[in-house]
């Protein structure tokens, strides 16, 4: 293999997106959360630096000089599923990205985010985010890829923004080919025993969780992983659930339960062994939010494929 490259990371939360570059040769020298749960998680599993905070108040210049800059910016104000206001605070925060890729100058910046960001006001934010990473000196390219098409069992479509520096001359990238070969629910948690009461989230059902079907079979993919521990999905082994009417479901006969945070781990395609810092709560929703470490593996191959040709 090449040089080992370097990269630092903003909003890094537990690392799937660090996890899947380090596979192919990065190495995390640098990373930032504003949760403190998820920057504990991160430190246990990486030796990087990890800066704890609002990255709106950390200097540019006090971040190393790396190769390569990770973001999976926050994206609750640009989600399908949620308001999607313009000034929604959550929506600038891609400004400080921008802020310090411009100071930093890195090789190449890979940003990560839901699908609603193509269409939000009618793609003008997409818009502004690419013109403003050309200012800076990018070409940049993104594309929506879906997780269960690279080894992840989970439908899970993500905006996948990779930028250039122009520099560089580089013209020809290409995000990764979908694979043909699926990978299940029964074999992503076949490895894994049942779950003590404890990992489990037991919260109540709510009305918005019983107004769709929450449950995908063993040779299917899960549905998308979500952050909020209430809202995960059903459990493979649970009876189907049954359609009463619009927006109406109920549970069929036997055990019900929603999935554990170990496997909701596992379809996220964290390591066997990753230890998570924190409540349940806390613990889902650093997976929830995370990258698939799997899909994150397969943009990096192409990344640092494309690097080496040029470098």
């Amino acid at each position: 293999m090449a040089k080992q490259m370097t990269q630092a990371s903003l909003f890094c939360g537990a690392g799937g997106l660090d996890i899947g570059f380090e596979r192919v040769g990065f190495k995390t020298i640098w990373a930032n959360d504003f949760n403190s749960d998820a920057c504990e998680t991160f430190r246990r599993w990486s030796t990087s630096e990890v800066v704890c905070g609002d990255i709106g108040t950390i200097s540019e210049h006090t971040i190393p000089d790396t190769d390569i800059i990770l973001g999976g910016f926050p994206c609750q104000g640009f989600s399908l599923s949620g308001p999607r206001k313009l000034d929604d605070s959550r929506n600038s925060l891609y400004k400080h990205y921008v802020r310090i890729v411009k100071a930093k100058r890195p090789l190449v910046f890979v940003g990560e985010n839901v699908k609603g960001l193509l269409t939000m006001a009618g793609g003008e934010i997409m818009d502004a985010i690419v013109q403003e990473f050309s200012s800076c000196g990018y070409d940049v390219r993104y594309q929506l890829l879906n997780a269960k098409h690279y080894s992840v069992p989970e439908d899970r479509e993500r905006v996948i923004i990779v930028g250039f520096r122009k520099d560089l001359g580089i013209d020809d990238f290409s995000f990764p080919a979908p694979q043909e070969n699926i990978v299940t629910l029964r074999d992503a948690l076949a490895p894994i025993p049942l779950p003590e009461d404890e990992d489990v989230c037991q919260a109540p059902y709510s009305s918005r969780y019983m107004s769709r079907n929450r449950k995908r079979g063993w040779d299917e993919v899960s549905y998308t992983i979500p952050a909020m521990a209430k809202q995960v999905t059903l459990w493979p082994g649970s009876p189907d659930m049954i359609k009463l009417g619009r927006d109406s479901w109920r549970f069929g006969e036997g055990l019900t339960r929603r999935l554990s945070w170990q496997e909701a781990a596992a379809i996220q395609t964290f390591p066997r062994d990753m230890v998570f810092s924190g409540n349940l709560t806390s613990i889902y929703k650093q997976i929830g939010n995370a990258v698939p470490c799997n899909l994150a593996e397969q943009v990096a191959i192409q990344v640092r494929k494309t690097l080496d040709e040029v470098i």
